[in-house]
Protein backbone atom coordinates (compact mmCIF):
# COMPACT_ATOMS: atom_id res chain seq x y z
CA UNK A 1 0.00 0.00 0.00
CA UNK A 2 1.36 3.40 -1.01
CA UNK A 3 1.75 5.61 2.09
CA UNK A 4 -0.11 8.90 2.33
CA UNK A 5 2.10 11.98 1.88
CA UNK A 6 3.15 13.67 5.13
CA UNK A 7 1.02 16.65 6.15
CA UNK A 8 2.70 20.04 6.31
CA UNK A 9 1.42 22.38 9.03
CA UNK A 10 2.52 26.00 9.31
CA UNK A 11 2.48 27.87 12.61
CA UNK A 12 -0.93 29.34 11.80
CA UNK A 13 -2.29 25.84 11.18
CA UNK A 14 -1.01 24.62 14.54
CA UNK A 15 -2.42 27.67 16.32
CA UNK A 16 -5.83 27.03 14.79
CA UNK A 17 -5.82 23.35 15.75
CA UNK A 18 -4.18 23.29 19.19
CA UNK A 19 -5.47 25.24 22.20
CA UNK A 20 -3.86 25.66 25.61
CA UNK A 21 -6.47 23.56 27.42
CA UNK A 22 -6.06 20.63 25.02
CA UNK A 23 -2.30 20.94 25.35
CA UNK A 24 -2.53 20.78 29.15
CA UNK A 25 -4.53 17.54 28.95
CA UNK A 26 -1.98 16.03 26.57
CA UNK A 27 1.00 17.11 28.66
CA UNK A 28 -0.48 15.69 31.87
CA UNK A 29 -1.18 12.39 30.11
CA UNK A 30 2.36 12.28 28.72
CA UNK A 31 3.86 12.94 32.17
CA UNK A 32 1.79 10.10 33.61
CA UNK A 33 2.88 7.71 30.86
CA UNK A 34 6.52 8.69 31.38
CA UNK A 35 6.18 8.14 35.13
CA UNK A 36 4.65 4.70 34.87
CA UNK A 37 7.06 3.56 32.17
CA UNK A 38 4.59 3.25 29.30
CA UNK A 39 6.41 5.90 27.23
CA UNK A 40 9.90 5.45 25.85
CA UNK A 41 12.58 7.56 27.59
CA UNK A 42 13.05 10.84 25.67
CA UNK A 43 16.35 11.87 24.17
CA UNK A 44 18.00 15.30 23.98
CA UNK A 45 20.90 16.63 21.93
CA UNK A 46 22.28 20.16 22.12
CA UNK A 47 24.55 21.76 19.52
CA UNK A 48 26.05 25.21 20.10
CA UNK A 49 26.25 27.83 17.37
CA UNK A 50 28.11 31.12 17.27
CA UNK A 51 25.18 33.28 18.39
CA UNK A 52 22.78 30.64 19.68
CA UNK A 53 22.13 26.94 19.88
CA UNK A 54 20.20 24.07 18.36
CA UNK A 55 18.21 21.59 20.43
CA UNK A 56 17.11 18.19 19.17
CA UNK A 57 14.50 16.41 21.31
CA UNK A 58 12.97 13.03 20.51
CA UNK A 59 10.49 10.64 22.03
CA UNK A 60 7.97 7.88 21.32
CA UNK A 61 4.43 7.10 22.51
CA UNK A 62 1.95 4.30 22.01
CA UNK A 63 -1.54 5.79 21.87
CA UNK A 64 -4.10 4.69 19.27
CA UNK A 65 -1.00 3.68 17.32
CA UNK A 66 2.74 3.91 17.77
CA UNK A 67 4.36 7.31 17.14
CA UNK A 68 7.90 8.65 17.03
CA UNK A 69 8.51 12.40 17.08
CA UNK A 70 11.56 14.61 16.96
CA UNK A 71 11.80 18.37 17.34
CA UNK A 72 14.66 20.49 16.05
CA UNK A 73 14.63 24.00 17.51
CA UNK A 74 17.03 26.86 16.89
CA UNK A 75 17.37 29.34 19.78
CA UNK A 76 19.07 32.59 18.79
CA UNK A 77 18.51 35.34 21.42
CA UNK A 78 19.68 38.18 19.15
CA UNK A 79 17.34 37.31 16.27
CA UNK A 80 14.53 39.80 17.06
CA UNK A 81 16.86 42.81 17.28
CA UNK A 82 19.46 41.91 14.66
CA UNK A 83 17.51 40.04 12.01
CA UNK A 84 13.82 40.63 12.65
CA UNK A 85 13.37 36.89 13.16
CA UNK A 86 11.80 34.95 16.06
CA UNK A 87 14.04 33.96 18.94
CA UNK A 88 12.94 30.33 18.53
CA UNK A 89 12.40 28.63 15.18
CA UNK A 90 12.13 24.98 14.28
CA UNK A 91 10.21 21.99 13.01
CA UNK A 92 8.63 18.85 14.42
CA UNK A 93 8.66 15.60 12.43
CA UNK A 94 6.03 13.00 13.36
CA UNK A 95 6.53 9.43 12.16
CA UNK A 96 4.74 6.10 12.36
CA UNK A 97 6.49 4.26 15.17
CA UNK A 98 5.94 0.86 13.57
CA UNK A 99 7.25 1.44 10.06
CA UNK A 100 9.00 4.85 10.16
CA UNK A 101 6.76 6.52 7.58
CA UNK A 102 6.70 10.34 7.99
CA UNK A 103 3.18 11.45 8.94
CA UNK A 104 3.54 15.20 9.42
CA UNK A 105 6.00 18.08 9.51
CA UNK A 106 4.92 20.94 11.78
CA UNK A 107 6.25 24.36 12.64
CA UNK A 108 7.44 23.96 16.23
CA UNK A 109 7.01 27.48 17.62
CA UNK A 110 3.40 27.32 18.77
CA UNK A 111 3.71 23.82 20.19
CA UNK A 112 6.89 24.75 22.08
CA UNK A 113 5.28 27.82 23.61
CA UNK A 114 2.04 26.08 24.58
CA UNK A 115 3.69 22.89 25.81
CA UNK A 116 6.01 24.81 28.13
CA UNK A 117 3.14 26.78 29.64
CA UNK A 118 1.07 23.62 29.93
CA UNK A 119 3.85 21.83 31.83
CA UNK A 120 3.97 24.64 34.40
CA UNK A 121 0.19 24.55 34.81
CA UNK A 122 0.18 20.77 35.33
CA UNK A 123 2.95 21.12 37.91
CA UNK A 124 1.13 23.96 39.70
CA UNK A 125 -2.12 21.97 39.68
CA UNK A 126 -0.46 19.23 41.74
CA UNK A 127 2.21 21.14 43.69
CA UNK A 128 1.15 24.75 44.31
CA UNK A 129 -0.88 25.57 47.40
CA UNK A 130 -4.63 25.55 46.84
CA UNK A 131 -4.89 29.07 48.27
CA UNK A 132 -2.16 30.55 46.03
CA UNK A 133 -3.38 33.94 44.84
CA UNK A 134 -0.28 36.03 44.02
CA UNK A 135 2.25 35.20 41.32
CA UNK A 136 5.44 36.70 39.91
CA UNK A 137 6.30 36.21 36.25
CA UNK A 138 9.99 36.83 35.63
CA UNK A 139 10.53 37.26 31.90
CA UNK A 140 7.82 39.08 29.97
CA UNK A 141 8.11 37.66 26.47
CA UNK A 142 5.80 35.24 24.67
CA UNK A 143 6.61 32.48 27.13
CA UNK A 144 5.76 34.69 30.11
CA UNK A 145 2.39 35.37 28.54
CA UNK A 146 1.47 31.73 28.08
CA UNK A 147 2.80 30.90 31.53
CA UNK A 148 0.35 33.33 33.10
CA UNK A 149 -2.54 32.19 30.91
CA UNK A 150 -1.84 28.59 31.89
CA UNK A 151 -1.56 29.34 35.61
CA UNK A 152 -4.95 31.03 35.65
CA UNK A 153 -6.44 27.69 34.53
CA UNK A 154 -5.36 25.96 37.74
CA UNK A 155 -5.21 28.66 40.42
CA UNK A 156 -7.51 31.61 41.15
CA UNK A 157 -4.88 34.34 40.94
CA UNK A 158 -5.95 37.87 41.83
CA UNK A 159 -2.59 39.68 41.65
CA UNK A 160 0.46 39.27 39.44
CA UNK A 161 3.85 40.99 39.44
CA UNK A 162 5.65 41.29 36.09
CA UNK A 163 9.44 41.59 36.06
CA UNK A 164 11.76 41.89 33.08
CA UNK A 165 15.26 43.24 32.51
CA UNK A 166 13.54 45.50 29.96
CA UNK A 167 11.18 47.70 31.98
CA UNK A 168 9.18 48.60 28.87
CA UNK A 169 8.54 44.91 28.19
CA UNK A 170 7.22 44.44 31.73
CA UNK A 171 4.95 47.48 31.36
CA UNK A 172 3.52 46.26 28.05
CA UNK A 173 3.04 42.78 29.51
CA UNK A 174 1.13 44.19 32.48
CA UNK A 175 -1.33 46.13 30.33
CA UNK A 176 -1.92 43.26 27.89
CA UNK A 177 -2.23 40.46 30.43
CA UNK A 178 -4.40 42.39 32.87
CA UNK A 179 -6.90 42.78 30.06
CA UNK A 180 -6.51 39.21 28.79
CA UNK A 181 -6.79 37.51 32.20
CA UNK A 182 -9.03 39.96 34.04
CA UNK A 183 -6.69 40.30 37.03
CA UNK A 184 -4.39 42.97 38.44
CA UNK A 185 -0.94 42.81 36.81
CA UNK A 186 1.72 45.21 38.09
CA UNK A 187 5.12 45.82 36.48
CA UNK A 188 7.91 45.83 39.08
CA UNK A 189 11.54 46.92 39.05
CA UNK A 190 12.63 44.78 42.01
CA UNK A 191 12.29 41.01 41.58
CA UNK A 192 13.18 40.18 45.20
CA UNK A 193 10.38 42.29 46.66
CA UNK A 194 7.84 40.81 44.27
CA UNK A 195 8.83 37.21 44.99
CA UNK A 196 8.68 37.75 48.76
CA UNK A 197 5.02 38.72 48.35
CA UNK A 198 4.17 35.83 46.00
CA UNK A 199 2.81 32.30 46.34
CA UNK A 200 3.98 31.31 42.86
CA UNK A 201 7.07 32.37 40.89
CA UNK A 202 7.80 31.51 37.27
CA UNK A 203 11.19 32.27 35.74
CA UNK A 204 11.36 32.17 31.94
CA UNK A 205 14.53 34.02 30.96
CA UNK A 206 17.76 33.21 29.07
CA UNK A 207 19.85 34.16 32.14
CA UNK A 208 23.30 32.65 32.56
CA UNK A 209 23.61 33.58 36.23
CA UNK A 210 20.97 32.88 38.82
CA UNK A 211 18.44 35.65 39.37
CA UNK A 212 16.15 34.06 41.98
CA UNK A 213 17.83 34.10 45.38
CA UNK A 214 17.00 31.58 48.08
CA UNK A 215 16.39 34.19 50.78
CA UNK A 216 13.65 35.82 48.69
CA UNK A 217 11.48 32.70 48.44
CA UNK A 218 9.07 32.08 51.30
CA UNK A 219 8.37 28.55 52.54
CA UNK A 220 5.44 27.08 50.62
CA UNK A 221 6.10 29.04 47.44
CA UNK A 222 5.77 27.13 44.17
CA UNK A 223 8.64 27.90 41.77
CA UNK A 224 8.57 26.89 38.11
CA UNK A 225 12.01 27.33 36.55
CA UNK A 226 11.38 27.35 32.81
CA UNK A 227 14.21 29.17 31.08
CA UNK A 228 17.32 27.07 31.72
CA UNK A 229 17.15 24.54 28.89
CA UNK A 230 20.91 24.07 28.49
CA UNK A 231 23.92 23.62 30.73
CA UNK A 232 24.93 27.26 30.21
CA UNK A 233 21.62 28.78 31.35
CA UNK A 234 20.93 29.35 35.04
CA UNK A 235 18.04 31.04 36.88
CA UNK A 236 17.74 29.52 40.37
CA UNK A 237 20.02 29.89 43.41
CA UNK A 238 21.48 26.45 44.23
CA UNK A 239 20.80 27.13 47.93
CA UNK A 240 17.09 27.06 47.15
CA UNK A 241 17.40 23.50 45.82
CA UNK A 242 19.08 22.49 49.07
CA UNK A 243 16.01 23.38 51.14
CA UNK A 244 13.17 22.79 48.68
CA UNK A 245 11.22 19.79 47.47
CA UNK A 246 12.51 19.35 43.93
CA UNK A 247 10.23 17.74 41.34
CA UNK A 248 11.51 17.02 37.82
CA UNK A 249 10.13 15.37 34.72
CA UNK A 250 13.32 13.60 33.60
CA UNK A 251 15.99 13.33 36.30
CA UNK A 252 18.67 12.17 33.87
CA UNK A 253 18.18 15.25 31.70
CA UNK A 254 17.79 17.74 34.53
CA UNK A 255 21.01 16.49 36.14
CA UNK A 256 23.08 17.51 33.12
CA UNK A 257 21.32 20.65 31.85
CA UNK A 258 19.63 23.59 33.55
CA UNK A 259 19.24 24.64 37.15
CA UNK A 260 19.48 21.25 38.83
CA UNK A 261 22.73 20.70 36.94
CA UNK A 262 24.19 23.86 38.53
CA UNK A 263 22.93 22.90 41.98
CA UNK A 264 24.54 19.48 41.75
Amino acid sequence: MKPEPARLLARSDVAALLGLDDCMVAVERAFAMHADGTAAPPGVLGVRARDGAFHVKAGALDLDRSYFVTKVNANFPHNPCRHGLPLIQGVIVLCDGDNGAPLAVLDSAEITILRTGAATAVAAKHLAREDARVATICGCGNQGRVQLRALTRVRALDRVFAFDADAAAAAAFAVEMAHACGIAVEPVADLATAVRASDICVTCTPSRRYILHAEDVRPGTFVAAVGADSETKWEIDPRLFARARVVVDSLDQCAVIGDLHHAL
